[in-house]
C-alpha cells in the first residue's frame, strides 16, 4: 500500500499518554509516501505532564512531517475553501474532542481542520483515546460513526479490568484505515479485541 500524492492533515488532541504510539504513525504515513500537514491542539502547544514537556512532542511531529504546523483556529480555517487535504486524521482523538465534534463545536484547530475538510466532502478519520467510550461518549461515537464521510481507526478496550469503559484505537491500522477513508469505506472490524492483541504483541 501507498500514499503518494495524498496530502494527510493530522491533528493531534490531548491524550498525552498516547504520543509515544501515534508518533511512529507519523513516520510509517510519510514512509508511504504522503505529505503531512500537522495540526495541534491547545493542548499538546501548553501542557506539560509526565509523558513530555509542553512543546516536546509538537516539535517531533512537525521535525518528521518537515512543515510547520497549523497552531490557531484562524489557521486552520483556510484548509477548507483551499481544499489542501485529501484525509484529515485525528490521532490521538479524545474524548473531549468526540463530544464537542459530535455537537458541531468548532473550538479548536483541530475540530476546524476537521469542520474544513468535511465541507469538501472529504474524510475525517478517528483515532479514539478515551476514558469513557463505553461511558458518556458512547452515544457521541455512535453519532459521529452514523455521520457522512467520518471513518473510525479500529478500536477496543486496553484495559478492561482496570478500566472498564476505555477504548483506545488500534494505532498501527491508521494507514490501512486512511486508505479505505479514501475510497469511502470503512475498515473493518471496527471493533478488537485490542487489550488481547496487544498483549500478543
Amino acid at each position: 500500500m501507498r500514499l503518494d500524492g495524498i496530502t494527510i492533515g493530522f491533528g493531534v488532541t490531548g491524550s498525552h499518554c498516547t504520543y509515544e504510539e501515534v508518533f511512529p504513525v507519523v513516520e510509517q504515513l510519510k514512509s508511504l509516501g504522503a505529505a503531512i500537514v500537522p495540526v495541534f491542539s491547545y493542548s499538546l502547544q501548553t501542557v506539560s505532564t509526565r509523558f513530555g514537556e509542553a512543546g516536546e512532542w509538537a516539535a517531533k511531529i512537525e521535525q518528521v512531517a518537515g512543515v510547520s504546523a497549523i497552531r490557531s483556529i484562524p489557521e486552520a480555517e483556510p484548509l477548507g475553501p483551499q481544499k489542501k487535504l485529501d484525509v484529515f486524521l485525528i490521532a490521538p482523538c479524545t474524548g473531549s474532542t468526540l463530544s464537542r465534534f459530535a455537537a458541531a463545536n468548532t473550538d479548536s484547530p483541530v475540530l476546524m481542520a476537521a469542520k474544513s475538510t468535511l465541507r469538501n466532502d472529504r474524510p475525517v478519520v478517528l483515532a479514539i483515546s478515551t476514558n469513557d467510550g463505553l461511558g458518556l461518549n458512547m452515544l457521541n461515537i455512535a453519532k459521529l460513526m452514523n455521520t457522512k464521510n467520518i471513518f473510525f481507526v479500529p478500536y477496543g478496550q486496553d484495559a478492561p479490568h482496570v478500566k472498564m469503559n476505555s477504548l483506545v484505537a488500534a494505532m498501527d491500522l491508521v494507514p490501512e484505515t486512511i486508505s479505505a477513508a479514501l475510497k469511502k469505506t470503512q475498515l473493518q472490524p471496527v471493533l478488537i479485541e485490542r487489550w488481547q492483541r496487544s498483549r500478543a504483541e
